[in-house]
């Protein structure tokens, strides 16, 4: 396991929600984080039919445009009644002529989940894959999950995505209903950043 030897991690990412969490998540490390936006990357195009193979199109792509070590992320939900979609589609569903809109997106999956009379509890998870990748090409795969329901109507006006209709095991909160902090305890993407800070960083 290669450990982190550079004083700045390029985050491969566009979205504002997903760097803050991982900002957060990784301030403890003491490295200075920036992201593809930042540095004008381009978004690399996702033609991979999982969340490891999105990750990894992202990481090295950022880290051999940028010349840093660079981390990826894919991540999704998976209902159990829809066969696990939306999946690495998670971000397909909100897309419209103007733009993602997860509102749309939310109520897309409770239409599903009412059109295969799907009983509930609504079992799901949230997965997180995370691909760090160096200039030369070596990476490091890290993955986290966060099972739970979903519920209907949405609740709280926090987080992002999927987060207002996503209430994790032992707790009677959406992810919208908690603060960033509280959701950055227990969410998919903090156990794969543990997982990466154990390994890299400490």
């Amino acid at each position: 396991m290669r450990r982190f030897d550079g004083e700045t991690l390029l985050i491969a990412t566009h979205n504002a929600g997903k760097l803050d969490e991982m900002r957060a998540m990784l301030a403890q490390t003491g490295v200075s984080v920036v992201s593809s936006s930042t540095l004008g990357l381009a978004e690399p195009d996702e033609t991979e039919d999982s969340f490891l193979g999105n990750a990894r199109i992202k990481a090295h792509y950022a880290a051999k445009a940028s010349g840093l070590i660079a981390l990826g992320d894919d991540s999704g939900l998976e209902v159990d009644a829809l066969d696990g979609a939306p999946g690495v589609y998670t971000a397909d569903w909100a897309e419209t002529p103007g733009g993602r809109d997860f509102s749309l997106a939310m109520l897309r999956v409770h239409d599903a989940l009412l059109a295969a009379n799907a009983p509930k509890p609504w079992h799901a998870r949230f997965r997180c894959t995370l691909v760090l990748a160096w200039p030369d090409g070596h990476e490091q795969v890290f993955e986290g999950a966060v099972e739970g329901a979903l519920t209907w109507p949405v609740r709280g006006k926090d987080g992002h995505g999927f987060d207002p209709m996503f209430v994790p095991e032992g707790d009677s909160r959406t992810f919208a209903e908690m603060s960033a902090d509280e959701k950055n305890r227990v969410s998919h993407r903090f156990r794969a950043i543990r997982a990466l800070r154990t390994k890299c960083f400490t």
